[in-house]
C-alpha cells in the first residue's frame, strides 16, 4: 500500500541474545520481522544510539544498580545496564536483519541527558526527532510497527505515532518484551486503550 510505511525498532546486538540489556525471545522473532520487512516496500528503523555514560545507565550514579528508578528532571526514569553505546558492536542491527531495504534509520536517545524510547519524541516528551514530518511528507498514513521492546521502545512509538494522527498496528507475535513488573500487559492495555490495533499479523 502506498500509504504504509512498516517501523522495525530497534532490533540491535545488545537487545538480542547475549546482548548487554537482552529481551526474552528476540532472536526468534527476526525471522517474522524480515517477513514483514519483505512485504513492505517502505520501511523505516530505529536505531538505540547513546553516548557513553548516558544519564539513564545505571553505571552513570553513584551506587545505583540496574532496573532501579531515579528521578530525573522529566519524571522517573529506569537505569539500564550499558547498552547501544555510540559506535559499538551492540548497537549495530543485529546480522540476520535484512536491513538493506530501509528507506531511513531514526536514531533515537544520542541526547545524553534525556533517554528515548519512542521513534517520534523522547522521554522528556517534548524533544522531537522529526519522524512525524518526514512520515506526513511522504504521505503515509498507517503505520505498522514491529521489533523490541515491546513493552517499551514499541510501545511508546505506536502510542505517540497515534497522537500524531496516524493509524498504527502493531504486529505483537513480532515483539518481545522485557516485561519488567507487568509492563507487557500493561502497555499492552495502554495501546488498546489508544485505539491501536493489536491483531495484525506477520
Amino acid at each position: 500500500m502506498p500509504n504504509e510505511a512498516l517501523i522495525v525498532v530497534d532490533m540491535q546486538n545488545d537487545f538480542c541474545e547475549g546482548g548487554a540489556l537482552a529481551v526474552p525471545g528476540a532472536n526468534g522473532i527476526l525471522p517474522l520481522v524480515n517477513r514483514l520487512i519483505g512485504r513492505h516496500d517502505h520501511v523505516i528503523l530505529t536505531q538505540d544510539w547513546h553516548p557513553a555514560g548516558h544519564a539513564s545507565f545505571a553505571s552513570a550514579w553513584a551506587d545505583a544498580v540496574p532496573f532501579s528508578t531515579v528521578k530525573f528532571p522529566y519524571g522517573p526514569q529506569t537505569l539500564w545496564p550499558d547498552h547501544c553505546v555510540q559506535g559499538t558492536s551492540g548497537a549495530d542491527f543485529h546480522p540476520g536483519l535484512e536491513a538493506t531495504k530501509a528507506q531511513m534509520i531514526v536514531r533515537k536517545g544520542f541526547h545524553t541527558g534525556i533517554d528515548s524510547y519512542s521513534a517520534f519524541r523522547e522521554n522528556d516528551r517534548m524533544t522531537r526527532t522529526g519522524l512525524d514530518g518526514y512520515l506526513k511528507a511522504r504521505g503515509f498514513t498507517r503505520l505498522i510497527i514491529c521489533g523490541l521492546a515491546l513493552d517499551y521502545c514499541v510501545a511508546w512509538t505506536a502510542i505517540d505515532g497515534r497522537q500524531a494522527g496516524f493509524d498504527i498496528a502493531v504486529v505483537v507475535e513480532a515483539t518481545a518484551a522485557l516485561d519488567l513488573e507487568g509492563s507487557r500487559r500493561r502497555m499492552l492495555t495502554e495501546m488498546r486503550q489508544g485505539g491501536i490495533n493489536l491483531n495484525a499479523t506477520a
